[in-house]
């Protein structure tokens, strides 16, 4: 590569980020804004109607955010001007032919500039409306990679996929698409894009004659995404979207310069800008959120699964890396699993521990002034125990709720559909969320270990992209950056 640091390939490069709004891409533009203020320009894909709008919503989404506020400080009264120069708001949408963007001069102009392309765009919900998901997650990929091949000076085209494509695994999941192997024959023998493109269409066809409201709508296309999903052999919508679309990439990117990224589970910063910083409930955190405020008593888990968690400064360096590392080489199928469960795992066990600790010490004041105390609560090592435990304890109440409530005429109506709306939305969760919660696979990340390596024998700054995983001390990270953070820039606020 003739590279002795990391940041001079960063220097004057145009790069177009899709998904900049969400939790990693914006952790991505912060990243590269603060190491390299010498970089020529950052795109950022937005969904807008125009580039006011989408300007609007970069200020109030992305660069106004509390992440921002060490290089806010650093450039002091000129980071206004510093961000004008260096980042435009693109209004478009992944979903759209050429990303939206309609007016040929500024296609001619994107086309002609773009080195790189990050595309972290995607919908994460895993019962997310099919049609939704199968547009952005999959057939969005598509349009991402065509708009890339039109990139006359592309370098790279990086896109964020994620490690649990592999489905319902156990033991050493390989670094590779082999647990994609039997999609990829079957898509021999069908038009997959075709054959899901019609049946969405005549899914919401068939509501729409039925005069459906919106939320019958959207709960019947949240169903339709997991039948459709378990058909292939995927637990939930979000991995199988995804899973697809790493499979059209692989198929249709030709010589174009790919590399796949498959974080585990991303949580909050680990150390920049500062430890702690999180936007939103990440998958592990509505367990801490619920288990803090006294209403999580019980929780299906093994004890002994490891919970793989990456922070996701530490994802973001490995992006940077191996973009730098892979730029302008075209062959065979780049994948990196980005996470902790290989070489430094952290289980269900020690993380109850570490939250229990915490909630002692620390305990969530409720809206009475009241502290809350925390039990270690009931643990349940298999679905069927944890049946047996809401029958016992959830169900048999609601039918006796049921029978008063008919007794009475009607009285406890309210409570009973309230109580009965709850326990199913429970029930729901946690059927999509058990494939993780007693996950049994470990994910291969020798691809990942061997960046490292050839990053650490390279570039004398390695130590400013640094993503090994080996370095986390859980107990220091979870208690005094994770949950911290979880509290001060999602609970409280």
């Amino acid at each position: 590569m003739g590279l002795d640091s990391i940041l001079p390939y960063l220097q004057n490069k145009t790069i177009l980020i899709t998904g900049a709004t969400g939790f990693l891409g914006m952790v991505f533009v912060e990243k590269i804004l603060r190491v390299q203020p010498n970089v020529k320009k950052l795109y950022l894909l937005v969904r807008a109607s125009d580039t006011k709008s989408a300007t609007h919503r970069m200020h109030d989404e992305i660069i106004g955010k509390e992440l921002f506020r060490v290089l806010r400080q650093k450039w002091g009264t000129d980071f206004d001007s510093f961000i004008s120069e260096k980042v435009v708001a693109l209004p478009g949408d992944v979903t759209i032919e050429n990303l939206g963007v309609s007016e040929p001069r500024l296609m001619e102009e994107l086309c002609s500039e773009i080195q790189i392309i990050f595309n972290s765009a995607a919908t994460t919900n895993f019962d997310e409306r099919y049609d939704i998901s199968l547009a952005v997650n999959t057939f969005g990929t598509l349009r991402v990679l065509s708009f890339a091949k039109k990139c006359l000076k592309l370098q790279m085209l990086l896109h964020v996929s994620t490690a649990y494509v592999c489905g319902e695994r156990a033991g050493l999941i390989p670094e590779d698409s082999s647990s994609m192997d039997k999609m990829i024959k079957e898509m021999d023998n069908i038009d997959f894009e075709t054959v899901e493109k019609n049946l969405v269409k005549e899914k919401l066809n068939e509501l729409n004659g039925q005069d459906a409201s919106e939320k019958v709508v959207t709960n019947t296309m949240k169903d339709f995404g997991i039948k459709r999903a378990r058909l292939y052999g995927w637990p939930n919508t979000y991995v199988f979207t995804k899973a697809m679309g790493e499979i059209f990439l692989q198929r249709s990117k030709d010589k174009l310069p790919l590399v796949i990224v498959r974080p585990t589970i991303v949580t909050s910063t680990c150390e920049e800008p500062f430890p702690g910083w999180i936007q939103g409930f990440r998958t592990i955190d509505s367990v801490i959120a619920g288990y803090c405020k006294g209403k999580l008593t019980c929780l299906l888990v093994d004890p002994a699964t490891v919970l793989d968690i990456i922070p996701v400064d530490m994802l973001v360096n490995s992006i940077i890396v191996a973009m730098v590392v892979n730029s302008n080489q075209s062959s065979g199928n780049i994948i990196y699993q980005v996470g902790s469960s290989s070489r430094n795992p952290l289980n269900f066990f020690q993380m109850h521990e570490f939250i229990f600790q915490y909630f002692t010490k620390n305990p969530w004041v409720n809206k009475d002034g009241e502290p809350v105390i925390v039990t270690k609560g009931t643990i349940l090592t298999t679905m069927s125990t944890f049946r047996m435990y809401m029958n016992i304890r959830y169900m048999l109440p609601l039918k006796g709720l049921k029978f008063v409530n008919k007794v009475f005429g009607q009285y406890f109506q309210d409570i009973y559909v309230n109580y009965s709306r709850k326990l199913d939305l429970v029930i729901r969760l946690v059927e999509l969320y058990e494939p993780y919660m007693l996950f049994k696979g470990i994910f291969d990340d020798a691809n990942t270990e061997k960046l490292w390596r050839t990053a650490r024998e390279s570039f004398i700054d390695v130590e400013s992209f640094n993503f090994d995983a080996t370095c986390i001390e859980w107990e220091d990270y979870i208690m005094h950056a994770h949950i911290p953070g979880l509290l001060k820039h999602v609970l409280i606020k």
